[in-house]
């Protein structure tokens, strides 16, 4: 087995194994990672890489929007968060704008710095 092969697979088996709660934290460190790799993308002026990892957020952002339970009213205030970031991140796709992006990603970082002290509040319960 390939040093690449080993990590694929201690990836997917982390992934596997993976609480609820934690795959939300990997999809939020995913948004960050695949955004700043869309920056660099517009920063090198490769446009292919900044679409290909802008699509990426998106898709991320539409998972959460999909998976948000409606039963607690603050679902309502994380649909129009992801709401404005799918069309900001359009824009910045459009435009190839580096600043939405940093935008989005003060956004993401915040989302996810609240959601690892959702887990610690949750887990000291």
């Amino acid at each position: 087995m390939t040093m690449n092969n080993g990590y694929a697979a201690y990836q997917n088996s982390k992934i596997m194994t993976a609480s609820p709660a934690e795959l939300t934290l990997m999809l939020y460190e995913g948004a960050i990672k695949f955004c700043n790799i869309a920056i660099m993308g517009i920063e090198e002026n490769n446009i292919q890489k900044a679409h290909t990892n802008i699509v990426k957020v998106e898709n991320i952002i539409e998972e959460f929007q999909a998976t948000l339970n409606h039963k607690y009213p603050v679902a309502k205030d994380f649909e129009n968060v992801y709401k404005y970031l799918q069309e900001r991140l359009v824009e910045a796709n459009m435009k190839k704008d580096k600043e939405i992006l940093e935008e989005v990603l003060v956004h993401l970082r915040t989302m996810r710095d609240t959601w690892k002290e959702v887990m610690k509040l949750a887990h000291s319960k």
